[in-house]
């Protein structure tokens, strides 16, 4: 076998009783055959339609040879199928499955958009264009889980969250953060569930400058949210759930304010609040010592910091913990709440909940790397953003229509290893497009599932 990595044959001597030969000579082929999922998916939802109509194309329409439709969907698809960064548009602009997910002739017609082209389409975005694309997001997924629902939910429940997105470059607006110790974005995600579902969709993702506080944007982000889901789910009960960072007066007044949302927000300890948990801190220490294991009392008090305007309702958690080799530990913990509940019901049963929301921020990050905010331009990283958020919409969509499978609880990464990641040679003719896929493709039957739901019929 030649010392050469960019040869496109390859000679195994010995892995079979004749020699073996690889060439990367499949002209009509594609590793993305399963992608076509993902079109059907986008055409459902209406999605890339949506971001596209939110964007005001200043270029010469005599000139135009890419319609910012067709920039959209092919980052979208890239993204959804493990291409990140616009530098892959060099590889994939002349595949033939990519082209035809675009609404080209997978065959025929002119390559995708080049790296150029697609890094103009990112720097050519407005504010006013983003402003109108977070709220299109917004709609499009509250509008597919309404239908998908019917309306109905008893409990609709939102959540934020502020991770960290390290930067190593001169990106506009990344700032030092003294919490993470890092230069970095903090952009806020926001996520909705509904009932007792074990899945919160993405709904919204907002981009900031590195040194935001936890609580910039999150009035902002509930004030356009709320009204949307009181109009989709008129029955429902809203819950928000908020770490320490949004336990801020103006939050919480805003969400004292709405009169039909329910909240609990973990506040910091201090000496006041460590002082009403000293009798339920002690409780703990014998039940711990007792049983050699970490115990838990659940108590309640009515608090007002000086920069609230009344008392509010705390739940206390006097916990001690009890690890083998090491000592016990006090660990108070506190949040703010106007749920009616009984303590334990609302620390462990509803705020806790909110940790499942890192599983979906480890999706976004390893599975998506939604911090592949490189652009020079904060305006262009937040397009950048929004299309990630676009591409785990559609993967999160993957996964709902995989119900009464093995994939139904599936990681984006193992999504896409199974029912996108195919080989495929396509054929093209006047009357009809041909994708052939392997005989021996062992998740076919959940492919098929997926695609049935999708709309596929049997050929």
């Amino acid at each position: 076998m030649r010392d050469d990595s960019t040869t496109q044959c390859w000679l195994f001597e010995d892995l079979a009783k004749r020699r073996v030969t690889v060439r990367f000579d499949q002209e009509r082929g594609s590793s993305d055959g399963g992608a076509v999922l993902l079109g059907a998916a986008d055409r459902r939802l209406g999605l890339s339609e949506s971001l596209a109509s939110c964007i005001r194309d200043g270029r010469d329409p005599a000139r135009v040879v890419h319609e910012i439709e067709d920039l959209i969907r092919q980052r979208v698809y890239g993204i959804s199928c493990g291409y990140p960064d616009g530098n892959d548009a060099a590889r994939l602009s002349s595949d033939p499955v990519h082209k035809l997910l675009v609404g080209r002739d997978p065959v025929g017609e002119d390559d995708l958009a080049s790296q150029p082209t697609l890094s103009r389409f990112e720097n050519s975005v407005s504010r006013a264009d983003l402003y109108r694309m977070g709220d299109a997001l917004a709609d499009c997924v509250i509008e597919r889980h309404r239908r998908r629902r019917r309306g109905r939910a008893r409990v609709v429940t939102i959540d934020l969250d502020p991770p960290e997105d390290p930067a190593h470059g001169e990106q506009q607006l990344v700032l030092f953060n003294g919490y993470y110790r890092d230069w970095c974005y903090l952009p806020l995600l926001t996520f909705v569930s509904f009932d007792d579902e074990p899945d919160q969709y993405l709904v919204t993702a907002l981009l900031r400058p590195g040194n935001s506080p936890d609580k910039k944007g999150a009035i902002g982000v509930l004030s356009r949210l709320l009204p949307r889901l009181r109009e989709a789910f008129p029955r429902a009960r809203f819950r928000v759930r908020l770490d320490a960072g949004f336990a801020a007066p103006d939050v919480l007044d805003f969400l004292d304010a709405q009169g039909d949302v329910e909240y609990a927000v973990a506040i910091g300890k201090n000496s006041i609040l460590e002082r009403r948990a000293r009798r339920h801190m002690g409780r703990a220490r014998r039940l711990s010592k007792q049983s050699g294991k970490t115990e838990h009392v659940y108590a309640e008090t009515r608090y007002a910091a000086k920069t609230w305007p009344r008392k509010r309702r705390i739940i206390i958690k006097a916990e001690v913990t009890r690890h083998p080799g090491r000592d016990p530990k006090d660990n108070p913990r506190f949040v703010v709440t106007n749920m009616t509940q009984t303590p334990r019901w609302v620390y462990e049963k509803f705020y806790c909940q909110r940790g499942d929301i890192e599983n979906r921020i480890k999706e976004l990050n390893l599975g998506l790397e939604i911090g592949r905010t490189s652009c020079s331009r904060f305006l262009a990283n937040q397009l950048r953003v929004f299309l990630t958020a676009a591409a785990y919409v559609l993967m999160q969509e993957l996964r709902l229509k995989a119900a009464r499978t093995k994939l139904a609880r599936a990681q984006v990464s193992t999504l896409r290893e199974r029912l996108l990641k195919i080989g495929a040679r396509v054929h093209s003719s006047v009357r009809r497009i041909v994708l052939q896929l392997p005989m021996g493709y062992p998740y076919a039957h959940a492919w098929g599932r997926v695609a049935r739901a999708l709309g596929a019929v049997p050929g």
